[in-house]
């Protein structure tokens, strides 16, 4: 399910009909491979002379010939009587052709079903009738779930051996059809099938004029049951999505390099590029080997000019401005993990989704299904175990392009690496939170200055950067942001402080000191913060920003807007805040007075790992301010002049 293998993203012929991708699935011996052997016989979809060679090599072992044979070509796999690998393979009905994805059914192979599933457009589920629902139907229908597959078939196999009884196929039915619904998932039809004798697969009976042993039935065989589901949208007719693979030069041109996904691209058309919504006009389609090029589609790699030299990276993903992919840094995910340790909340990771590759963790999980038993844990949990299927929030170090997963699977999809190693994968299914890196209205757009920062930084002598000191109320936060805002000034810098009650008293003075105002209120600083660093400002806040989540949020808003960012823990124990208490805030909290005070009514999470830890109530507010000075000021240096172009 890996999205950094865009070989793998299959794209149709113009003016072919769609293809539509099933995936086989069912509790082992339940009769997957025969129903898909019998399948490819029954529309003479193998090569000349296959099936003869498998009776040859059947006879020759001494073996009875099975159609399950057509597709268990390793020995080791008919020894085991077990299907290893998802295997992917085509065949046509009249109306299209198929790619039929065989997946394992024994709990060992869980990892394949599900990476098999994934690219999944419709399922064929099934039962045997003879052992009735499993708990590996069970599991699979919960994952079928997970994935977002809609279409589905429950076909109920083996009806031979129960004597062909409605009353048998009846109660699975009955018991199946109430769990799915449980789940959320509706089976299109169930279908009683016995695909050794081919009955109800491609016809009613496996040969013309043979008696129906099923006549109570008069609904559609499988393959009638395939031909009603509805293939996924053509490529070319979805919306642009090209990602950016990298920029070459050549000649005199700057080439953009990648594959277009989906969509089409035309000389003259306007591209936004997202995350930085950059536009400019497409000029030209190279084409080394033939006529002008003034038109791609969707699966063709392709090297791209722009009228406008605009700044765009790998990673990039380049859209028309009218249908642009969602933008975030937090979203909700469907997520399976095959890693070596367990998936834990809080702990780095690389996120992978198209050529994006992004620093990533999982914020909270909601939800986690035990692979092996189907039991559910719902939220709290810190960690998800190998194998297990989980719907998680992620958030990014930076704005993630995507899509939802059910209006573009490619841009939906995405693997997370741990330790160099592909552990897990996921799709996208919405629940992207609201924040400033989501799509933006179509008439809205950032507006570029003719002033760049770097001229500003020439103009200033330091780049803009923003210092956000944290601590408990006490601590000396705002002692020491007045105290670096004067040395650095004296030292001829351009600096501003951010101090957390002056915020309060006009932006923000809607908000109260709840998690969600709080929340917001370090949101929209940050939001200022970064506005005065682009203006070449080095910013100090001072805010008790008591929440981790909040203060990372910050960092990114900032860290997205090109600028330094410095978390500094302005570090004073509870007693010594409380014994400075200037303004007696302590004792009202005490009292009862005030509520939701950080330290004793609400609580402060300190930082894991800030760039400087300032025990201030250890150090002089002197020795506190030299150790900010020394980190920060190497970092803000202004560029070279011969580095600029005014």
């Amino acid at each position: 399910m890996s999205s950094a293998s865009p070989a793998s993203h299959e794209t149709l012929a113009p003016g072919q009909t769609g293809r539509l991708r099933v995936v086989f699935v069912g509790h082992v011996d339940h009769g997957k491979s025969t129903l898909i052997g019998r399948i490819f016989y029954d529309t003479n979809s193998l090569p000349d002379g296959k099936v003869d060679q498998i009776r040859k090599a059947c006879a020759e072992e001494g073996m009875d010939f099975e159609y399950a044979f057509l597709l268990d070509a390793l020995l080791e796999e008919q020894e085991q009587n077990i299907t290893i690998d998802t295997t992917q393979i085509q065949f046509k009905t009249a109306k299209r052709p198929y790619v039929i994805i065989d997946a394992p059914g024994h709990k060992e192979f869980l990892k394949n079903m599900i990476t098999g599933a994934a690219s999944a457009d419709a399922a064929v589920l099934l039962i045997a009738a003879n052992e009735g629902v499993q708990e590996q139907s069970c599991r699979h229908g919960y994952l079928l779930s997970l994935l977002g597959i809609k279409q589905v078939v429950v076909a109920v196999n083996k009806m031979d051996l129960v004597g062909y009884s409605q009353e048998t196929f009846e109660a699975v039915r009955t018991e199946y059809s109430a769990f799915l619904s449980r789940i959320g998932v509706e089976a299109r039809a169930f279908v009683p099938i016995a695909a050794r004798n081919g009955v109800n697969v491609a016809g009613r009976t496996p040969d013309a004029g043979a008696e129906n042993p099923i006549s109570w039935y008069d609904g559609p065989t499988v393959l009638e049951m395939l031909d009603t589901f509805e293939p996924p949208a053509p490529l070319v007719a979805m919306p642009l999505r090209m990602p950016i693979q990298d920029i070459y030069r050549f000649d005199e041109r700057r080439l953009l390099v990648g594959r277009i996904e989906s969509g089409t691209l035309r000389v003259g058309d306007t591209l936004v590029f997202s995350p930085n919504n950059k536009t400019s006009v497409v000029a030209s389609i190279e084409n080394w080997s033939g006529p002008e090029k003034t038109f791609a589609l969707a699966g063709e790699s392709v090297a791209i000019t722009l009228r406008e030299q605009i700044f765009v990276q790998r990673g990039h993903v380049a859209s028309h401005e009218a249908h642009a992919p969602i933008e975030s840094n937090r979203f909700k995910a469907r997520l399976f993990w095959m890693g070596k340790r367990p998936l834990a909340v809080g702990s780095p990771y690389k996120l992978k989704l198209a050529t994006q590759e992004l620093d990533a963790e999982v914020v909270s999980v909601e939800r986690v299904i035990d692979a092996s038993t189907l039991d559910t844990v719902s939220g709290g949990q810190a960690f998800i175990n190998r194998n297990d299927v989980a719907e998680v929030t992620l958030q990014t170090r930076g704005a993630l392009v995507m899509d939802n997963h059910d209006s573009n699977p490619f841009m939906g999809r995405f693997v997370i690496v741990d330790d160099r190693n592909v552990a897990g994968g996921g799709i996208i299914h919405g629940g992207v939170y609201s924040d400033r890196t989501k799509v933006k209205s179509s008439n809205i757009y950032w507006s570029e200055g003719n002033v760049l920062p770097r001229n500003r930084s020439l103009r200033n002598g330091h780049r803009g950067a923003v210092l956000w000191l944290t601590g408990l109320s006490g601590s000396g936060k705002s002692a020491l942001a007045r105290n670096l805002e004067r040395e650095l000034f004296n030292g001829g810098r351009q600096v501003y402080v951010l101090d957390g009650d002056n915020i309060r008293h006009g932006l923000n003075s809607n908000l109260g000191f709840s998690p969600e105002d709080r929340m917001e209120n370090i949101r929209r600083v940050a939001e200022v913060a970064t506005l005065m660093a682009d203006a070449g400002l080095i910013v100090i806040t001072a805010f008790i920003s008591p929440y981790r989540q909040d203060r990372r949020r910050a960092r990114e808003i900032v860290l997205e807007g090109g600028h330094e960012f410095a978390e500094i823990f302005v570090d004073a124990s509870l007693e010594v805040c409380e014994a400075r208490d200037v303004k007696g805030l302590y004792k009202r909290a005490r009292a009862g007075e005030i509520t939701d005070f950080t330290g004793i009514s609400a609580p402060y999470e300190a930082p894991e790992n800030p760039e400087l830890d300032v025990r201030t109530g250890e150090l002089s507010l002197d020795e506190s301010s030299a150790l900010v000075l020394d980190y920060i000021v190497p970092r803000i240096r202004a560029v070279a002049e011969d580095e600029v172009s005014i």
